[in-house]
């Protein structure tokens, strides 16, 4: 008997999903699995459903939602030997369209049914997991303002982006990048990616993998409002080279500190963080989590 549990958040994207026991056992025979669902209702409420989930033995746990469930979820089980499934129902699913699995709940299904398993890397920020991609400047402000907007739609995070768009020269940071770079005064942008994938199917990273041992990085340093049109039609068309003064690189790990507030400000796998820390490591964990992939 195969024990699989279901970690569900209702409102992911639409919040309208039709998951119960009577679909799941449509694909799930009863007397070869146990099958268990069970619901987030705030956040960092995953969390505590899989550690729940672990200790009564799931065999496989399934993240459903969005990134930022996938994250909850992921995170908890880091270094265990149980696989994470996914059903991507949120807004973005980057982490899911990076391993081409398919925003079909029931296609999305099949796939946890053949358990077909792979170990992916995982990003680390000073202990903290991040499955996707992590950014500094800009797209900490998308996602602050795509937040506050209480919507998951590519309409209301392209609303997010004009108003991140209008108000980023507002915001002022200095952020030294220690392993090789200088200071960098108000960048627009810092972004450290594990996967190849955004969300909404954008990129930063078109060439990152989940498995090759190594972050992928994008600095672009402080620019016009003409360059941010541009870069943004580069990230649109996958080429964010293009832009003139863009440096990308790949490293295992990136230091990262500050000379003012004592508190990073970012966003990890589309939530905003932040951390009360004067300097960031990030670096990955190799092959770290198992993951049921198509």
């Amino acid at each position: 008997m195969v024990t699989i549990h279901f970690i569900i958040n209702p409102i992911a994207g639409t919040g309208h999903h039709s998951f119960s026991e009577t679909l799941l056992h449509n694909y799930f025979e009863v007397d070869k699995y146990n099958i268990s669902i069970k619901f987030s209702n705030y956040k960092g409420h995953a969390i505590d459903l899989t550690k729940e989930s672990i200790k009564q033995k799931a065999n496989i746990i399934v993240a459903c939602g969005g990134d930022g469930t996938i994250n909850e979820v992921a995170s908890t089980l880091v270094g265990t030997s149980i696989p994470l499934g996914i059903i991507p129902i949120g807004s973005g699913n980057g982490l899911a369209s990076n391993l081409n699995i398919p925003r079909n709940i029931i296609k999305a299904l099949k796939i946890i049914k053949n358990n077909n398993q792979t170990k992916i890397d995982v990003g680390c920020i000073n202990e903290r997991y991040f499955f996707s991609n992590t950014g500094f400047g800009f797209t900490a402000s998308v996602i602050g303002n795509y937040e506050s907007l209480k919507q998951r739609t590519l309409f209301y995070y392209i609303k997010a982006s004009f108003k991140s768009f209008k108000e980023f020269n507002k915001v002022k940071e200095n952020i030294t990048i220690i392993n090789g770079a200088s200071e960098i005064v108000n960048p627009f942008l810092i972004f450290i990616s594990n996967s190849n994938v955004m969300g909404y199917n954008f990129s930063l990273t078109p060439k990152a993998s989940l498995q090759d041992g190594l972050l992928d990085v994008v600095i672009v340093p402080k620019i016009s409002k003409l360059k941010m049109l541009l870069f943004g039609f580069c990230m649109i068309i996958k080429k964010p080279n293009v832009l003139k003064g863009v440096k990308s690189f790949q490293t295992k790990e990136i230091l990262l500190s500050r000379n003012q507030n004592n508190f990073f400000e970012f966003q990890i796998d589309g939530e905003l963080a932040q951390l009360k820390e004067q300097s960031l490591s990030v670096y990955l964990k190799e092959k770290s989590l198992r993951v049921i992939i198509c």
